[in-house]
């Protein structure tokens, strides 16, 4: 009889263990940090401005960007970070001590051109491209930011406009104008004789 009840003790615990042992081994989802919106966190730029929620949201033909991201300065020294992509000149983003700059928000997004990176850029809506970020004396880091477009409401007032084609004569910028068209109107000449 005790036989049958030790036995009965170490199966229910077998069970018990069995059930819920795996919370021991497996990791909670809830301890995991990620990014909670459609961009990328970078912490690790061992710099004093970390990046948050940086995406680029491109025209639907994927030839212009805007990096939309936000820089926070959790230092009390101001910061540059250097923002790069493969085929472009460094953008640098200055970031006051203490403070955050949002680009899209209360800052400009920073206008990327694939045809300026001579091919090596693709802003093409739904991949991914490498963007390295960098601040301070921190030796930066690189980090694969999505690329969206405006199909979502809230993200279409950050869809670049394609830039205005400028002429330049003479050392002076001309912004080319529409051709008149003709109207009906008299001519001055024809006027005057009446």
């Amino acid at each position: 009889m005790k036989s049958r009840l030790a036995a009965s003790v170490v199966l229910s615990a077998l069970v018990l263990t069995g059930a819920t042992g795996c919370t021991f081994i497996t990791p909670q989802a809830s301890t995991i940090a990620y990014s909670a919106s459609d961009g990328v966190n970078v912490s690790d730029t061992a710099g004093p401005v970390v990046v948050r929620n940086a995406m680029i949201i491109a025209d639907e033909n994927g030839e212009l960007g805007n990096l939309v991201a936000a820089f926070v300065n959790g230092s009390q020294d101001d910061a540059v970070v250097t923002v790069e992509l493969q085929g472009l000149e460094p953008f640098e983003v200055e970031v006051a001590a203490g403070e955050t700059v949002s680009l899209g928000a209360n800052e400009e997004p920073l206008l990327l051109d694939a045809a300026a990176s001579g091919g090596e850029l693709t802003l093409a809506p739904g991949s991914t491209v490498e963007v390295y970020f960098q601040s301070g004396d921190g030796t930066g880091a690189a980090a694969n930011v999505p690329v969206l477009d405006g199909t979502l409401p809230y993200y279409s007032d950050l869809v670049p406009e394609p830039v205005e084609e400028v002429i330049i004569i003479d050392d002076e910028v001309a912004v080319p104008t529409q051709t008149p068209v003709p109207t009906d109107a008299p001519d001055a000449e024809e006027s005057e004789e009446h």
